[in-house]
């Protein structure tokens, strides 16, 4: 490999010839070696957006030349049709407020539009890093306000995978609405219930999830770019801000305004934890709704049976013709995943001094890596488990019509002691509740035949 020297604010360092990036890169390089992953897509794309809007910002506000304007633009554009993005190669986790990446960018930025005006990649002389592709910004507020763009876009496609999830649940709440079975408290025999209100259960649950996560959404769209290093706007341009914010919504597609609080932007990380609280309760909830589908498809003989589950792979390796509910299990790890993911954020996002929470490429790195693998999984675990689910009818009728727990449904007609003593009877003999009240004469058949007909069952009446 040949190598060029350029030189930076520490001196002269060695960069590979072909590379795009600088000596703030390669230094960099020597020194993040911590999870060998590259920053995320969506943060590559938001902060190559951020540097276009600004030079074209700059351009209008007459302080940066048109040609070097241009020049920036245009690889903002080639970066953007998905040129170039392997010079992205500082590790996602680098210093502190994400300056390390910051610079990679505009280094990129800067040798291509040299390029571009036909230079040699490193004669900053002509387009700097700093003082052309920089202009007008901070590491402390770029990386901010690209965390909130990249979470955005995430959110977008969530969104889309929570809903494939919630229509199927829906789809099987309507499907099994008049299927009785067994409820349960505290994993023994309760009320009966149905199967359908059970997961209709579980797609409301997602719903008001759905509506927490879009609450958090609209907090991300409010953004600080413009309050420069800490949040006073030092070295920005008279209407810098309003004009940079317009163009990054443009070029977004996204709603975002500007924080009404450049200080506090700079400080708080409230709304990324915000939403990192709200990932975490959706894999509370998502790990409660696989664990109960893994109790219902226990068996099929010696466990609960009431569901049957598709067959995505073998289930063993020994033990021929066994079915797992493995991507239950997935789920569950995912979710205990993000879970973990959540406290890191929460670490970094009360680790904050002062004017700056310098803690941003970790909690970034989480967010997005929770939101990814909610958006590639869920759709799966929508299509594969439970579209495929099928109640096991006979078996949950049998369940209900042998359970002494009906005897419940009794009590206002025999009284709770009486109903206590049937109960146990029943489980002792084996007899049903139906035989015994008949054959105590507790009560007649139409009068037992009212008492446990199907709308008291399932709450109707």
């Amino acid at each position: 490999m040949s190598f060029r020297i350029e030189k930076d604010s520490l001196g002269e360092f060695q960069v590979p010839d072909n590379a795009y990036y600088g000596p703030f890169t390669a230094r960099a390089l020597e020194q993040y070696h911590v999870t060998g992953n590259k920053s995320h897509l969506n943060l590559v794309k938001a902060y190559v957006m951020i540097k276009r809007s600004a030079a074209l910002t700059n351009f209008e506000l007459q302080i940066l030349d048109e040609k070097i304007a241009k020049a920036i633009i245009q690889t903002c554009d080639e970066i953007l049709s998905g040129q170039l993005l392997d010079q992205f190669v500082v590790d996602a986790i680098n210093s502190g407020a994400g300056t390390a990446f910051n610079m990679n960018t505009n280094e990129i930025i800067a040798n291509r539009s040299l390029e571009i005006l036909g230079k040699s990649k490193g004669e900053y002389s002509i387009i700097s890093p700093n003082d052309h592709v920089n202009m007008s910004q901070s590491s402390n507020d770029t990386f901010p306000t690209a965390m909130h763009i990249a979470i955005l876009m995430n959110i977008t496609l969530l969104i889309k995978s929570l809903d494939l999830m919630i229509t199927s649940l829906k789809a099987k709440s309507i499907d099994y609405k008049n299927i009785i079975k067994i409820g349960r408290t505290h994993l023994m025999d309760a009320i009966p219930v149905t199967l359908g209100s059970e997961f209709e259960v579980y797609a409301y649950t997602l719903e008001r999830v759905k509506e927490e996560i879009i609450n958090s959404q609209r907090k991300l769209e409010l953004i600080g770019i413009g309050g420069t290093a800490v949040g006073t706007g030092v070295n920005t341009p008279q209407g810098y801000r309003e004009k940079i914010v317009k163009h990054l919504s443009n070029i977004s597609g996204l709603k975002l305004k500007s924080s009404p609080n450049l200080h506090f932007f700079l400080q708080s990380k409230f709304d990324i934890a915000t939403f990192s609280s709200g990932l975490r309760n959706l894999a509370i909830e998502l790990i409660k709704i696989a664990n109960d589908l893994r109790l219902m498809a226990s068996g099929p003989l010696a466990g609960l049976a009431e569901i049957l589950i598709p067959a995505v792979h073998a289930g063993s390796s020994i033990m021929p013709g066994k079915v797992n509910p493995s991507l239950a299990e997935c789920l569950n790890m995912i979710c205990f995943d993000i879970i973990g993911k959540d406290v890191s954020v929460t670490m970094a996002a009360q680790a904050g001094q002062f004017e700056l929470n310098v803690m941003m490429p970790g909690m970034v790195k989480n967010v997005l890596d929770a939101t990814d693998m909610l958006i590639n999984f869920l759709p799966i675990f929508a299509t594969n488990f439970i579209n495929g689910i099928k109640a096991n009818s006979e078996r949950l009728k049998q369940q209900v019509e042998k359970s002494p727990i009906l005897i419940t449904l009794l009590n206002p007609y025999i009284g709770y002691l009486t109903a206590a003593d049937i109960y146990k009877e029943s489980l002792k003999t084996g007899i049903g509740i139906r035989e015994l009240i008949l054959e105590k004469k507790l009560m007649n058949e139409q009068e037992l035949e009212n008492a446990l007909a199907y709308e008291k069952i399932i709450g109707l009446v």
